[in-house]
């Protein structure tokens, strides 16, 4: 696609004005790919003034053709009343369809909608199974609640051992409260060993986002564990965020 090209500056300058305008042969002629593109360029007013209005137009056209994208983002300017009222049932209706194609941040939102009633009735199994379909794709804020919602026991069976899992998921891309919520359930031996040095770890981890609860947790811990045991957590810790938190 031209348009695309000139938009990311492959093979041909960067110029989104000349993107906007490859952009436009292409979704008057119904190119659900450029109507998509297009309605991105109007929405970060890019090569174009900023028009919501006219990005709804364009993103709702790709939308009804069937592009996960566009329904996601569809959905977003729905909820957010950007472009339009706002209108949860709306936007629930554009999640849906994405999130029934896959579109693992469709599926996350739409399990948001039904965990708090948005649009819906509030359900947490149906909340459970979206975050869940999410949280398989490896999106993080979706392992970080689906975590919650079986610590919780909230739409399933309560399981410390499930939760712990999915909070490790979360937590090794970085989710902070995720870090954080891990290095509870290893200092108190929920769903896990108990091991104060791995929940010295992720509180430190989580911490050193800006995260004040894993902060205080930690720092208590460090006035009842040994220096040695202080040590060898911080030197883990160190060694996780080398590599950014993964196989930690």
């Amino acid at each position: 696609m031209l348009g695309l090209l000139y938009q990311q500056g492959q093979s041909v300058p960067q110029n989104y004005h000349t993107a906007v305008k490859w952009y436009t042969l292409a979704a008057e002629q119904g190119h659900a790919k450029a109507q998509n593109n297009l309605g991105l360029m109007y929405r970060k007013g890019a090569g174009v003034p900023s028009d919501l209005n006219t990005a709804m137009k364009w993103y709702k056209l790709a939308a009804e053709q069937g592009h996960p994208g566009a329904q996601y983002t569809l959905g977003m300017m729905c909820f957010k009343g950007q472009g339009a009222f706002q209108k949860d049932k709306t936007a629930v209706k554009w999640y849906k369809l994405a999130a029934e194609q896959g579109f693992a941040s469709a599926q996350f939102l739409l399990g948001a909608m039904y965990e708090k009633g948005q649009g819906v009735p509030q359900e947490n199994k149906t909340a459970v199974k979206w975050y869940k379909l999410a949280a398989e794709q490896g999106h993080a804020k979706a392992q970080f609640l689906l975590g919650a919602m079986y610590e919780k026991g909230k739409g399933v069976p309560q399981e410390n051992k499930t939760a712990v899992k999915w909070y490790k998921l979360a937590a090794e891309q970085g989710h902070a409260k995720a870090q954080f919520l891990l290095g509870v359930m290893y200092e108190q031996g929920q769903g896990i060993s108990q091991n104060i040095i791995y929940a010295y770890m992720w509180f430190n981890i989580a911490a050193s986002q800006g995260n004040k609860d894993a902060a205080k947790n930690r720092d208590f811990l460090a006035k009842t564990m040994p220096p040695a045991q202080v040590e060898e957590a911080q030197e883990l810790s160190a060694e996780c965020e080398k590599k950014r938190d993964k196989g930690c």
